[in-house]
């Protein structure tokens, strides 16, 4: 979870992973932390994130639990839904906080509901008769598996969902054999 959405200009509040297979989540195994953002927090992303003053007040810094977040992520190729917020913010706060970027390949579930549907957004005479765009949202992508809904903004509820994305995005596009190159970004 992040203060804003341009990373630049905002900062992450929180990181949730969940090691998961296609056959199975482990819940046990879930690391979710609050961290203190470098730039203070925004009433309205407060109210998005629910993450407080008094949260993030004694959290550490994010340079603090990049150990442990990458021992996490070792060996493993991270899930997300939309590259586009995960990368950059990672990147600025390592970049602010090390002077280094980080480069790695990801499975980017909007990529793929974005490929699934790559006429999401109808055209004018389609709007006209009715026809509605098709959103690649965390939540409606979901939905359109028959996942349940869960609250949204909150890191590591977040993982979860995406995991389940993926594993229902597998289930009914592709195999489980599908070389996983096929899949990252």
């Amino acid at each position: 979870e992040t203060t804003g959405l341009e990373a630049d200009q905002h900062s992450i509040v929180s990181i949730g992973l969940v090691p998961f297979t296609l056959t199975g989540i482990q819940l046990g195994q879930c690391w979710h932390q609050v961290v203190r953002p470098r730039l203070p927090l925004h009433k309205t992303s407060v109210t998005i994130h629910g993450i407080t003053h008094s949260e993030i007040e004694n959290a550490p810094d994010l340079e603090d639990v990049l150990d442990p977040l990458f021992e996490h992520l070792n060996g493993r190729i991270p899930v997300v839904h939309y590259r586009n917020i995960e990368r950059p913010f990672l990147n600025t706060a390592l970049q602010w906080r090390l002077n280094e970027q980080l480069r790695f390949p990801v499975i980017d579930t909007m990529a793929i509901e974005a490929h699934l549907h790559p006429n999401r957004n109808p055209g004018r005479w389609q709007q006209l008769m009715g026809k509605k765009p098709i959103s690649i949202r965390l939540a409606d992508s979901r939905l359109r598996y028959g996942l349940p809904h869960y609250a949204s903004h909150n890191a590591l509820i977040d993982a979860i969902a995406t995991a389940e994305l993926l594993q229902a995005q597998i289930l009914h596009h592709f195999s489980p054999e599908t070389p996983i190159g096929d899949l990252w970004v």
